[in-house]
């Protein structure tokens, strides 16, 4: 099944085994720049930065953290080679949902699916937590004014839900200035001490010799985190229905978004250390506020007035990275739905608004579930940063890891059925083959370390049981994908199957 391109939200497209309209979502409602914009938002680089890098100086790799970024961004580019071309014939809503159901079948592709579709369905309280834990303490700090971290966990939930209400131009829109300023304070500081001539020791090498990012206390941490900076990245693909020419508009915007976030990063810890000098950098980001690492090279290379813009970014980059992944989650169930995963669903999540061609109902399912879970994590006393964004954060990104490794064996099997016009040796099959195993890798790094990672919360029973709980998902939909087969053959040949007609196979 298809739905026909260039068709109103609202038109038929043919029908999912009961005589039920497919809707679709709004056409040509984004460009590159918009998909680019959206997929860098969920990358969040100021938390990315400010989150992350400190963690990696003191407990992980040293100074070798950008080092880390480096090698990332090389193993995420040579996964997006493979992921890009199948994204050439390819056009899903659910992403890897439709990808994997082509590549490895409707079994695979249905587990995959709701492995995603848990993944982004987390993230988005997970970024609610860390967003108010910074918006209480900055208005702290800078006003003297004390307002509890739920009143601004439910203003955000308002404004995601409102941004996917009114469609992907909307969100894109909000993004795009979002992301431009917590952009430009970065690079602000990155490229004074640049300008400067680097730090009190100079220009030093160290931290980018990729050497160095397998050395220090932790380097499976160092470089876990690294990946971790990237989770949503892939979002591109989902945008396809709603953007214009997506066969070529999202390979370049994945592309774009790799290796220019990778860039971006390399280049921002990379003066954040330097800026500081390289032991200073350790003593800063191991002190009881690590986020002097950046803040002490901001206010002496750019001015104080430069640390307190940074702060409240730090508020503005946390709500776009946490409305971008709503849009995410939103869009999978919508994916789902309207395939009627169940049957009930084509009628609810499953549908778009007949005005915006948003899924707007799957969004307010998923601003439901984010706030139910919020409430779970504030009933149980957890702290909205150490506990709920760590805890939720992890759970997640172990389920997106292990999806993007089943993605790139997908792309090997497709490749090896299909179009033997696009076959070639290092796109369609060394790029996906070393793209996956480098996944699995960075699944076993996550394991290993999560522990560490979730720092206080380490012995929590939510990040006891995340292993069991991604397993248990990915289990439910092998054998949820196995009654439909059996009791509900026409559902099951529908499973993933849900693309635009132009890049339907033939």
């Amino acid at each position: 099944m298809a739905v026909q391109e260039g068709a109103a939200p609202e038109a038929a497209a043919g029908t999912a085994g009961e005589d039920t309209t497919v809707h679709r979502l709004k056409p040509n409602a984004i460009g590159l720049l918009g998909v680019v914009f959206m997929a860098v938002a969920t990358a969040a680089p100021i938390t990315a930065m400010t989150g992350n890098v400190p963690f990696m100086v003191s407990s992980g790799n040293g100074i070798g953290a950008p080092a880390s970024y480096l090698v990332a961004m090389v193993v995420l580019a040579i996964f997006a080679v493979g992921f890009t071309s199948m994204a050439k014939h390819i056009t899903s809503t659910g992403a890897f949902y439709g990808f994997i159901s082509f590549g490895l079948g409707r079994t695979v592709g249905l587990a995959s699916g709701l492995l995603a579709t848990f993944a982004y369905v987390v993230f988005e309280p997970a970024l609610i937590g860390i967003f108010s834990t910074f918006a209480t303490t900055t208005l702290h700090d800078q006003t003297g004014v004390d307002v509890p971290w739920w009143a601004f966990a439910i203003l955000m939930l308002a404004i995601n839900a409102t941004g996917t209400w009114f469609g992907v131009s909307v969100a894109e829109k909000l993004l795009v200035v979002l992301l431009a300023t917590e952009v430009t304070i970065l690079a602000a500081m990155a490229i004074s001490v640049a300008l400067h001539g680097g730090g009190p020791d100079g220009f030093t090498f160290g931290p980018v010799n990729p050497v160095n990012a397998f050395q220090g206390t932790s380097a499976g941490l160092g470089l876990f985190f690294a990946f971790w900076s990237w989770v949503g990245f892939e979002s591109t693909a989902m945008y396809g229905e709603e953007s214009r020419d997506p066969k070529k508009i999202i390979p370049k915007a994945t592309m774009i978004s790799v290796l220019g976030v990778g860039v971006f990063y390399v280049f921002v810890s990379w003066m954040a250390i330097t800026g500081n000098g390289e032991a200073a950098a350790v003593e800063a980001a191991s002190s009881s506020n690590p986020l002097a690492l950046f803040f002490n090279p901001t206010e002496q290379y750019v001015g104080h007035w430069a640390v307190i813009v940074m702060q409240w970014l730090m508020i503005t980059g946390s709500l776009a990275c946490g409305m971008a992944f709503h849009n995410c989650a939103a869009r999978y169930l919508y994916a789902l739905g309207r395939e009627g995963v169940l049957p009930s669903l084509q009628r609810t999540i499953g549908r778009t608004h007949p005005e915006h061609g948003s899924p707007h109902i799957a969004g307010l399912v998923q601003t439901v579930v984010s706030a139910v879970l919020l409430g779970a994590f504030w009933a149980a006393g957890k702290d909205p940063y150490t506990g709920t964004y760590v805890l939720l954060a992890i759970l997640g990104t172990m389920a997106i890891l292990v999806v993007q490794a089943v993605c790139s064996f997908a792309v090997l099997a497709y490749f090896r059925k299909n179009h033997p016009e696009s076959r070639h040796w290092f796109r369609t099959f060394t790029a996906p083959l070393v793209g996956g195993l480098a996944m699995l890798a960075v699944v076993v790094l996550l394991v290993s370390n999560m522990g560490v990672a979730a720092g206080p919360e380490s012995g929590s029973i939510v990040l006891k049981s995340t292993p069991w709980i991604v397993a248990l998902i990915a289990v439910g939909g092998v054998a949820y994908a196995q009654y439909l087969k059996r009791r509900r053959p026409e559902g099951y040949a529908l499973l993933g199957r849900t693309v635009l007609e132009e890049t339907k196979e033939r």
